[in-house]
């Protein structure tokens, strides 16, 4: 085709998209169309005449002390959500269910659209949306929300950084403004904004005394959304009903969903309280097994047996995420390169996948697991360009060697790998003395501890343990209450933690949250490993303002193999899949949804089913 028609198709393709820009729109995505398409009725997966009653039962491991989620202090009850609305609140629009690529639907707000350089974002809210007290959800709710977020909370401060104002620009319509242009998700991730209602919070409480929403509360808050808290004991259970004149029961993603009248949590201060409460029924109706060595090994109680219970796995694409040992680098033990490259070697993921999960688990490969975006083999193309620009500030083997975990699948693979520790700790100035690690310089020995708050979790840490004291280094397990860890976790106060680091289909400005300076020195951020490195923060900013698709998809992948080749984390494992263990008291759609695993808001409570159960087990629900 002639060049000239090609810049002419060109030329009409960017005014077409430009004059679409500005249009009112009701689904927003990333990643081209909604399935459902503009005129979406429902998801497809659901019942719509799906029954309501019955309650949901719980449990949950700890304890809570606030009903204020979005601020660093306190530890949120069981339905409160530091992000998003949770069970009481609702966003501006809802993040699919039954879709990737970030695409949104109508909640408080009805329609979005932004200008083709997008530089601002407007929402125009449902004229039905109320509060729990009958008064509607105003644009000044929606402001005071946008400012108090961003003062308050590390992450919507760190995820709205560019957003730089919200005015009022008709009764209904809020504007969203913002210092850069071309940032291409920003106009729709505002519709992920939660809005809290202003009036309650800047009014009194029944004792006279003035709301404060920068503290934690035990106050019960009025919100928006399908439930509110019936009744609660600090720490040990919480209650929530559904409201049953609920504004936006009929809204797309609302039909056939939010089916439970109630939904219950107990408080238990160990798992295995928990596991006993779940095998016996009445306090916990689901349990979701992380473990793979449970999964296959525990499940073998008499309401199992007899059927009462099912044991089912959901395919859940979503869920392929990082997770592993998290390295503090705030600790000066861990600020050589080569210290955690050693540190990542030696964990056996191979031996353990084989002798405590049966094989179920794979190993991570890249922080955006299970995507087009994660970086393989070696750098080429657009994604080699970006690295270029860097190259004197990288590893010289980020350019020349694949990244790749040593593998324990030999007999004589351990000892290469702990002499390749070794070396690597001597590069860092670390020696073997006497059968210890130490510096060679102080004597200092290389001792450092593993926060965790998981009962049971032993089984899976003690082999890491166990390797590193073969080369001589002192690694302390220390578990502590689900607060405390909360707390200690949120002020950076630790040496090496477990952590998933969850990652959507089109990364953007949440990664501030994950890699950024200001996050590394931000109470309550992602930053968990205390990252400070101007390359990152730069491949960051290229990630959010990815002119398209492929851009994105070259910068993702360049900001991925920096991170790999820094080892700021031990890679651990991951699985596509959700597994559930459920009393046998559910009507359940035959279809769920295969991105984000198993919708729970979908089933019901079978009556027929919950009687049988209640006949045969004294006590259950």
């Amino acid at each position: 085709m002639p060049l000239k028609f090609l810049a002419a198709g060109a030329a009409l393709a960017i005014g077409i998209q430009a004059a679409m820009a500005d249009e009112w729109r009701t689904t927003s995505s990333l990643l081209g169309e909604s399935k459902y398409g503009e005129n979406f009725q429902r998801y497809d997966y659901v019942n719509p005449d799906a029954p309501k009653g019955g309650t949901l039962n719980s449990t949950v491991v700890g304890s809570y002390d606030s009903f204020n989620p979005y601020i660093v202090q306190g530890s949120p009850a069981a339905g409160f959500a530091p992000f998003g609305g949770g069970l009481l609140y609702e966003t501006l629009m809802e993040q699919s269910i039954d879709e990737g690529g970030n695409i949104s639907h109508p909640l408080v707000a009805e329609a979005y659209k932004y200008p083709a350089d997008y530089s601002s974002a407007t929402y125009r809210l449902d004229p039905r949306a109320k509060w729990h007290d009958g008064k509607p959800i105003t644009v000044d709710d929606v402001i005071w929300s946008f400012n108090v977020l961003k003062t308050n909370s590390p992450m919507y401060n760190r995820y709205f950084a560019n957003v730089t104002e919200a005015v009022a620009v008709g009764d209904r319509e809020v504007e969203f403004r913002f210092d850069q242009k071309g940032n291409r998700e920003l106009p729709k991730i505002m519709g992920d904004m939660v809005v809290l209602p202003k009036h309650w919070w800047e009014g009194t409480d029944a004792k006279g005394n003035k709301r404060d929403i920068t503290k934690p509360t035990l106050e019960i808050p009025l919100g928006s959304a399908a439930y509110k808290v019936k009744s609660f004991k600090p720490g040990s259970e919480i209650i929530w009903e559904r409201v049953p004149d609920y504004w936006g029961a009929k809204l797309p993603v609302k039909i056939g969903r939010e089916n439970f009248d109630t939904k219950r949590y107990v408080y238990f201060l160990d798992d295995s309280a928990a596991w006993l409460a779940f095998t016996k029924g009445g306090l916990e109706d689901i349990n979701v097994e992380n473990s793979g060595r449970n999964w296959m090994t525990k499940y073998d109680f008499p309401a199992l047996k007899a059927g009462d219970v099912i044991k089912k796995q959901f395919p859940a694409a979503a869920l392929a995420n990082f997770q592993g040992f998290i390295i503090n680098t705030r600790r000066p033990l861990f600020q050589d390169r080569h210290v955690r490259q050693a540190l990542s070697y030696l964990y056996d993921f191979d031996t353990i996948n084989r002798t405590q999960s049966f094989g179920l688990n794979t190993r991570i490969t890249s922080y955006f697991m299970g995507k087009d975006l994660a970086s393989s083999g070696l750098p080429q193309g657009k994604e080699l360009e970006i690295l270029n620009q860097y190259k004197d500030k990288l590893p010289p083997e980020l350019f020349t060697e694949e990244f790749k975990i040593p593998a324990f699948d030999n007999p004589q693979a351990e000892r290469k790998i702990l002499k390749s520790a070794v070396d690597l700790f001597k590069q860092a100035g670390w020696v073997i003395k006497d059968g210890k690690m130490v510096n060679a310089k102080t004597g200092q020995p290389f001792a450092f501890e593993i926060l965790d708050f998981r009962q049971g979790a032993e089984a899976t840490l003690n082999p890491y343990v166990t390797m590193l004291r073969k080369i001589g280094i002192v690694a302390t397990l220390r578990f502590v209450d689900s607060s405390q860890y909360v707390n200690r976790v949120n002020s950076f106060d630790y040496d090496m933690t477990t952590q998933v680091l969850p990652q959507s289909d089109s990364p953007g400005n949440e990664q501030r949250d994950f890699w950024s300076s200001k996050a590394a020195d931000s109470s309550g951020s992602r930053n968990y490993a205390g990252i400070k490195d101007p390359v990152v923060d730069a491949l960051v900013d290229r990630v959010i303002f990815a002119t398209d698709r492929n851009d994105l998809i070259a910068a993702t992948r360049a900001l991925d193999r920096v991170l790999l080749w820094s080892f700021y984390a031990v890679p651990q494992f991951t699985r596509p899949d959700v597994r559930l263990a459920y009393w046998n008291k559910f009507g359940i759609p035959d279809k769920q949804p295969s991105y984000i695993g198993p919708d729970i808001d979908s089933w019901w409570i079978d009556v027929e089913k919950e009687k049988a159960l209640a006949a045969k087990y004294k006590g259950l629900n």
